[in-house]
């Protein structure tokens, strides 16, 4: 079975409450599905955390390196295009596009074969995992209402990120988090994130450890992104002194990037994302490299259904994963978008 055509799909609409400073216009897409063609008429899809502009742009450059290839080899072919692209890769679209195209050659290989993915990865070590509904910070009352509908919905474990949590003060962060904990009651699970990737993100240690510990005191399972996605040796710090799990790499591309996370211990939960990361392939390289060094994996997963899906294989087939991202309510998950095929 060989690839004879790949395009790209970009999935268009606003997205609500996306986290970011400006949320995308109508006619804007963050989120692009790849399609890989083959000979035999069977059809992979993947996801890249990318807009189609660029993710056009890189298929220019991938392509010639693609068509004729096989479209059951994810492994082989992903890392070959990685490396061919070194001048222009290791890293940004290039490497998201990548990712994309690795996630829909693993699901051609497990249409080929009759197999499901998790399985072809290696394996089941389980065959549920908790998920945890993702959702933004909002002023008190706001989020209490939110909270109480993600609860409503069957989940048991909730993280709050951004908004205006380490965007106001202290007081208003433990408002914030005290507020959660007391809409949600004592047995449902939280995380929260501080969204420390945002531009000019203005904490650094010492913000970090004092609200390290204020979490701690309201029973937060972890804190996700306390400093800037560089900062590693404080993250060392963080991690040896926090009272409570300390999570990051939403950001991080290819498996070489999270080497020296996972070996200094600057984590005890490693996120790296299947749509920019290298795909699967890459992910799960990662999740192996975590468990010899004692660190979890938890994918990140502001994505569509298509992404969401590669988490849920990548996550049954590793032994160090015990939640998966599940962004509630999202239209990327219902299919409520629009789309236009750009061959």
């Amino acid at each position: 079975m060989q690839i004879t055509d790949v395009r790209a799909i970009p999935l268009m609409g606003r997205i609500e409450d996306a986290g970011w400073e400006t949320a995308l216009a109508p006619e804007e897409n963050l989120q692009t599905l790849i399609e890989v063609v083959t000979d035999e008429g069977v059809r992979g899809y993947g996801s890249a955390y990318t807009g189609l502009g660029f993710v056009e742009g890189a298929l220019r450059l991938l392509r010639p390196w693609l068509i004729g290839e096989s479209a059951i080899e994810p492994e082989r072919v992903s890392e070959t295009l990685h490396q061919k692209t070194f001048w222009q890769g290791r890293g940004g679209s290039v490497t998201h596009t990548v990712s994309g195209i690795d996630i829909a050659l693993w699901d051609l290989f497990g249409k080929a074969t009759g197999q499901p993915v998790a399985r072809l990865l290696g394996g089941y070590y389980r065959d549920r995992i908790k998920p945890y509904g993702s959702i933004l910070f909002e002023e008190p009352a706001r989020l209490r209402e939110k909270l109480q509908a993600v609860v409503a919905r069957g989940f048991r474990a909730i993280k709050l990120g951004w908004g205006p949590f380490g965007r106001a003060s202290r007081k208003n962060d433990e408002l914030l988090v005290r507020t959660a904990r007391e809409a949600v009651g004592p047995d449902v699970e939280l995380m929260v994130d501080a969204g420390g990737s945002e531009q000019f993100w203005p904490h650094g240690y010492k913000w970090a450890l004092e609200t390290a510990r204020m979490l701690a005191d309201y029973d937060v399972v972890w804190f996700e992104e306390a400093l800037s996605p560089d900062n590693i040796d404080d993250y060392v710090r963080l991690r040896e002194h926090a009272p409570l799990l300390i999570s990051a790499g939403e950001v991080l591309t290819r498996r070489q990037s999270f080497i020296p996370w996972i070996e200094r211990g600057a984590v005890d939960i490693v996120q790296p994302d299947c749509s920019k990361v290298g795909g699967l392939s890459e992910a799960r390289r990662i999740g192996w490299m975590a468990y010899d060094h004692g660190v979890l994996l938890v994918p990140h997963g502001w994505n569509n259904a298509v992404g969401l899906a590669a988490d849920l294989h990548l996550v049954a087939a590793l032994p160090v994963a015990r939640w998966v991202e599940y962004l509630t309510p999202f239209a990327l998950h219902r299919g409520d978008h629009r789309h236009a095929v750009s061959a």
